[in-house]
C-alpha cells in the first residue's frame, strides 16, 4: 500500500507549490522527475501483478461456472435414464459449483475494479510525468533567471553611493594636489632657466663688443683699443 500511498502524493501534489518551498528549484524539479519515473516503474510492475490475479480469478470464475453447466448436464443425461436419485447429486454438485461461482465472480470483478483503478494511476502518472519533463527546462530557466535577478537586486542594495562619491572626492583631492606640485616645480624651473638665460646674455653681448671694437680699430687701420682694465679688487 505504500507504494500506491506515494502514488497517490506525487499526483495530488503542487509541483509550483513544492519548487516555491524548495532551497535549491533546480534540484527540488530533477528530483521530482526521478520520484515520478521510480513510482512509475512501481506502479507498473504492480500493475502487472494486479492484471496476473486478475487473469486467475477470471479464470476460477469461468472454470466453476463451466463445472456447475457440467453437472447439470449431467443430471439432465440421469434424468434421460430415468435416474432420479443420480440427478440429485449431480444436482448437489451443481449447487455447490454454482455458491463458489458466485463468489469467484465476486472476486473477480472486485480484483477488476481494483486492477482497473491502478491501471488509471499508472496512465495518469504517465501524462503527470510527461508534463514534468516539457516543463523541466522551463521551470529550470525560470529559476535561473530568478536567482540571476535576485544577484543583481543584491548587488544593487549593497552598493553605498555616499561611499563611492566621497572615494571620489578623495582621489580628485590627491590629483589635485599633485597637479599643484607639478605646477610648482615648473615655476621653480623656469626661474632658473631666466637665470642662465641673463648670464649667457652677458656672456654674448661681451663677445660682440669685442668684436665691434677689433672691426673699428681694423677700419680706422690702428690697433685695436686696449680693453678697459677691470677694477682692481
Amino acid at each position: 500500500m505504500g507504494v500506491f500511498r506515494r502514488l497517490s502524493d506525487l499526483l495530488k501534489s503542487n509541483v509550483n507549490d513544492l519548487i516555491d518551498r524548495a532551497e535549491d528549484p533546480e534540484k527540488m524539479v530533477k528530483q521530482i522527475i526521478i520520484d515520478m519515473q521510480q513510482e512509475l516503474n512501481k506502479a507498473t510492475q504492480n500493475y502487472g501483478k494486479a492484471k496476473a490475479s486478475e487473469r486467475l480469478a477470471e479464470k476460477k470464475y469461468l472454470d466453476s461456472q463451466k463445472n456447475a453447466e457440467s453437472w447439470e448436464n449431467k443430471a439432465k443425461a440421469a434424468l434421460a435414464k430415468g435416474d432420479q436419485e443420480l440427478a440429485k447429486k449431480a444436482l448437489a454438485k451443481k449447487v455447490k459449483a454454482d455458491e463458489d461461482t458466485a463468489s469467484f465472480k465476486e472476486m473477480y470483478e472486485s480484483i477488476s475494479d481494483q486492477t482497473e483503478a491502478i491501471g488509471n494511476q499508472v496512465e495518469v502518472l504517465k501524462s503527470k510525468l510527461e508534463e514534468a519533463k516539457s516543463r523541466q527546462a522551463m521551470l529550470i530557466a525560470r529559476s535561473q533567471m530568478a536567482d540571476t535577478k535576485k544577484s543583481l537586486a543584491k548587488s544593487a542594495g549593497g552598493f553605498d553611493g555616499a561611499s563611492s562619491v566621497e572615494k571620489f572626492a578623495r582621489m580628485e583631492e590627491k590629483i589635485q594636489r599633485k597637479e599643484a606640485e607639478a605646477d610648482a616645480f615648473s615655476e621653480i624651473a623656469g626661474v632658473d632657466d631666466d637665470l642662465s638665460d641673463s648670464f649667457e646674455k652677458l656672456e654674448s653681448d661681451a663677445k660682440v663688443d669685442a668684436e665691434l671694437a677689433r672691426l673699428i680699430a681694423e677700419m680706422n687701420g690702428g690697433a685695436a683699443p686696449e680693453a678697459p682694465a677691470e677694477d682692481a679688487e
